[in-house]
């Protein structure tokens, strides 16, 4: 590069290192980024692997029943629900940011599936995994977690409520023994309702007994002093650690007790059983990109047009429960939101290759993960064994579990799901926001979770949009050393298209003799259509001999204006004394 004329070679040489430090590449700071486990790994103890042994296998044994339930809410074999339960924990473990997060199957992904399942078959969630890991990776890599954003409190409270209901809800007739499935709210209850005379006792009394000792289970910590806490430098109470692990170990039991119910009363069962579960390890391949269900065959544009909205909610979805549990759980630590979502698409990406459903965050399995201590994400991998050894040895057991007792366990995990404080939190801090949470609550259940977002979204956006087309303004009225009356007008925030109109109505809106000065310390930016705005209102006012002056604005924003209309030039003044020559109360 050769200096120009009017550029010193020290110019020259400072521009090129300016230019060299803008580009430099520190290859160990992008590795422990993109790599975490290469922060933590070199500092790893005995003591912390003893804890994350404990964390992770008090983890697998909420994860294993779950993810059997959830595989059954999907429509699919129990054997999903144990595919996708391991590769989350390798996977996280490696490119993971937050000690706590466990990666796995959720109902709500369970839910989002279920209606595409019925149609063309499981190959279905295979490939929506695939195709979710991919859009949720891109999305990390341009570093676009901003997307999240557009998902406020009320929408998220209205759709977790709503999933919930009706998650526990498509789960009561199995609670029954009631014949069928119900992929929606009030198909659920139809069915029920329906089929009364079909409800059979035993699978009723077991499913109502499942219900009464996972919530005697759950909330038995609440009561007297027998805490654990997960600080091993302190002594305990060992009757609180027996309490506190039983509870946490409480969906294990309960399947592992109804399912020992069902296997001596063998010969003459009176439930109804989950049946044949595939057993051994799933082909790694990769995932099918057509179908051949029930005697026909889809192609990947059958498949898609199936999906539809489904495609591009459910990576969002699953980007939102990762990335608020792991935000919950950061305990006020920053959260790399784009490793978190690169770290989430490669999960499913490889877990396509070994069929499984979609996974993200679990909310309950991240707090059953803190709660028992975790230290670092490595206890995803003991997860994840305690996954394989239930898939390569335990699978002939499962044959014999009832179906009562898993609907038990989805109903209690729905229970604790629901969001109840939103209603109560809303009300008290804006009850505007009432309608964007009631809008998305009703859709998601009466419509579907796509269509329920997708309306909440829209919904909020009108909200917000409104507040642009109505900024507020502060109005003062003075008077001049000249006499008259000025009209000072203050916009509160920076003015964009939708309150054109309604800044151009406002200073119009004052008749008479007097001066109207827009004073604009508060516009932080303007867009075209308001310059043109004030543009038109300048000249009307003036042809009604009226004094106009645009006061303080910046010079950005005043060139916005004067490149739209150069003879909004002559408006701008820097302070009222150019304009009126002082005022006096």
């Amino acid at each position: 590069m050769e200096p120009s004329d009017d550029q010193s070679p020290r110019e020259t040489s400072r521009a090129l290192d300016i230019v060299k430090n803008y580009f430099r590449f520190d290859r160990r700071v992008f590795f422990k980024k993109r790599f975490p486990i290469a922060t933590w790994l070199p500092k790893y103890t005995f003591s912390t692997l003893f804890q994350d042994f404990l964390a992770g296998f008090t983890v697998g044994l909420t994860e294993i029943p779950q993810g059997i339930a959830f595989a059954v809410i999907a429509g699919l074999t129990p054997e999903y629900g144990l595919y996708c339960g391991f590769m989350g924990g390798f996977v996280y473990a490696i490119f993971g940011s937050c000690k706590d997060v466990n990666i796995g199957p959720t109902s709500i992904m369970a839910l989002m599936l279920q209606e595409h399942v019925s149609k063309m078959g499981p190959d279905m969630a295979v490939i929506i995994t695939f195709l979710a890991g991919i859009i949720i990776f891109v999305l990390g890599s341009l570093n676009l977690g901003f997307v999240v954003e557009f998902f406020s409190y009320p929408i998220i409270a209205g759709f977790t409520c709503a999933a919930s209901l009706q998650i526990a809800s498509t789960q009561v007739k199995s609670l029954l023994g009631i014949g069928g499935k119900a992929d929606a709210f009030l198909e659920a209850w139809e069915g029920v309702f329906n089929n009364l005379d079909k409800v059979r006792l035993w699978d009723s009394i077991l499913g109502l007994l499942s219900i009464m000792f996972l919530i005697a289970l759950k909330e038995i910590r609440r009561f007297g002093t027998l805490q654990y806490r997960a600080d091993w430098s302190r002594d305990r109470n060992i009757a609180g650690v027996f309490i506190f692990m039983l509870s946490l170990a409480r969906n294990a039991l309960v399947v592992i007790i109804g399912t020992l119910i069902s296997y001596n009363l063998r010969d003459d069962n009176p439930f109804k059983i989950t049946g044949d579960v595939k057993g051994g390890f799933p082909p790694f391949a990769a995932p099918p990109f057509s179908i051949n269900y029930n005697g026909t065959t889809y192609n990947f544009g059958d498949i898609a047009t199936d999906y539809g909205p489904a495609m591009a909610f459910i990576p969002l979805v699953a980007i939102l429960e990762a990335i608020s549990i792991g935000k919950a759980f950061s305990k006020g630590k920053p959260l790399d939101a784009s490793q978190e979502m690169l770290a989430l698409g490669l999960c499913n990406i490889l877990s396509s290759f070994v069929r499984s459903m979609p996974i993200t965050g679990s909310f309950t399995r991240t707090a059953v993960n803190n709660a028992s201590g975790v230290k670092t994400p490595l206890a995803g991998i003991f997860t994840s064994f305690m996954v394989l050894l239930a898939i390569a040895f335990l699978t002939p057991s499962f044959y014999y579990v009832p179906k009562a007792t898993l609907a038990s366990v989805v109903i209690c995990a729905m229970f604790y799901l629901f969001d109840y404080d939103a209603f109560v939190v809303i009300w008290r801090s804006k009850k505007l926001d009432m309608v964007p949470f009631l809008v998305t609550f009703l859709c998601c259940i009466f419509i579907s979770l796509e269509y329920g977002i997708l309306i909440g979204i829209g919904v909020n956006l009108l909200f917000v949009l409104y507040g642009s087309a109505r900024p507020k303004f502060d109005i003062v009225k003075e008077k001049s050393n000249h006499g008259g009356a000025i009209f000072v007008i203050t916009p509160k925030d920076t003015l964009y298209f939708p309150a054109a109109e309604y800044l151009r109505d406002t200073v119009l809106g004052y008749d008479g003799d007097h001066i109207v000065v827009v004073n604009g310390k508060y516009v932080r930016n303007m867009d075209v259509t308001v310059a043109k705005s004030m543009a038109v209102f300048a000249q009307e006012l003036s042809e009604r001999r009226q004094t106009v002056a645009f006061v303080d604005f910046k010079p950005s924003v005043i060139e916005v204006c004067v490149n739209v209309n150069a003879n909004l030039r002559a408006y701008f003044r820097d302070d009222l004394e150019q304009i009126v020559g002082g005022t006096e109360d």
